[in-house]
């Protein structure tokens, strides 16, 4: 997906118990402190107020492709001419079950039905109307994020992952969430976690089972939640987040304080605690050692953090190599590292700046 232009509430968490995913959890009696956040960057400002952004003049498109199996994209905004529509030429190939646009397409927009929240074509960002200002694309859908901070999602709902009620399993119209201003939508295939500008994060779609492990929604529970509902522990413990990420069956967030936390499925070593128990709360990973971490991404059942000093760290499935520490036992199926370990290889003495995650590779 492209858009284009035309021309810590407290202390850290810590020493909470983390060997069963039984046991209640113990609410933090932290206090949130008083905190800034730029809604153009989403990203917490600590030394005071956010600074002055000047947007671009220029007017916006939106342009997306690639293969919508479950309304993934929103194709009635998508301009279709009719080799789209028969199946040929170069706009696509339109099938019963999947609808596939092999190059990009320009989202069609005036005159449609949300043009109240997507703004009319060629809006200039300056003007008071709203435009959209991040796109996140997931496993089964996607989230358009506006100026204002109001987020839209289309595609699949089959597990709740899309937040817009047990009622609808899938939706190619943008959809309305009832949430605080977002900065973030970490949209997964069977849950999904979405980052506001203030910290909290929210979370809907599959509690987790006993098979597939508990507790990746983060609320003590594996009670399935139909539409985005915040994670209350990390209010209680005082502490705000700065990036979140899905896995398959696990959660994994980033506090302000450069703190991660992980929750949910604890096979494969997930969440980086050297336990194979499910975790109920996002609880703190303390084997990454006293870095602090200003990074995080992974795949369907690992994770990799960044450290302030560019040592990055990985931990989960490594079946395929995804963790970058090294093959190993790679080939087995049951290949794993349960506790953080630092990807060093080629990157041995260099600094990293930036750290990225598909299903089960890295870069």
């Amino acid at each position: 997906v492209a858009i284009y232009n035309s021309s810590s509430r407290g202390p850290p968490l810590a020493g909470r118990n983390m060997m069963s995913a039984i046991i209640r959890r113990t609410a933090g009696a932290g206090r949130r402190r008083a905190m800034t956040f730029s809604s153009a960057s989403s990203v917490a400002n600590l030394d005071g107020p956010p600074p002055e952004v000047t947007p671009s003049k220029r007017p916006r498109n939106i342009y997306m492709w690639g293969t919508s199996s479950l309304n993934t994209l929103p194709l009635d905004l998508i301009q279709k001419n009719d080799a789209t529509l028969t199946g040929g030429g170069s706009g696509g190939l339109f099938s019963s079950d999947a609808k596939i646009i092999d190059h990009p397409m320009k989202l069609q927009i005036d005159g449609s039905s949300v043009d109240d929240f997507f703004g009319h074509e060629g809006d200039e960002p300056g003007d008071d109307s709203p435009h959209i200002t991040r796109i996140d694309c997931g496993a089964s859908g996607s989230a358009f994020i506006l100026s204002d901070g109001r987020l839209f999602a289309v595609g699949s709902n089959k597990n709740g992952q899309l937040g817009v009620g047990s009622d609808t399993k899938e939706t190619s119209k943008p959809v309305l969430l009832d949430l605080p201003p977002v900065a973030k939508a970490a949209l997964g295939n069977n849950f999904s976690a979405l980052l506001t500008e203030g910290g909290d994060i929210y979370t809907c779609g599959f509690g987790g089972s006993r098979m597939n492990g508990m507790g990746c929604l983060g609320h003590g529970d594996d009670t399935a939640r139909p539409a985005p509902t915040l994670v209350n522990s990390l209010v209680e413990d005082g502490c705000y987040a700065k990036d979140v990420h899905v896995g398959e069956y696990s959660m994994t967030a980033l506090t302000t304080e450069g703190e991660v936390l992980t929750c949910g499925s604890g096979s494969y070593g997930r969440l980086g605690n050297l336990e194979t128990v499910d975790q109920l709360y996002l609880e703190p990973v303390e084997l990454i050692g006293n870095d602090n971490i200003s990074q995080i991404a992974g795949g369907s059942a690992f994770s990799l953090a960044l450290s302030q000093e560019g040592v990055i760290y990985g931990w989960g499935r490594n079946n395929e190599g995804q963790l970058g520490t090294g093959m190993g036992m790679s080939d087995m199926v049951y290949a794993m590292e349960a506790l953080p370990l630092p990807v060093e290889g080629n990157l041995e003495g260099k600094t990293v700046v930036k750290i990225s995650a598909g299903k089960a590779h890295s870069a």
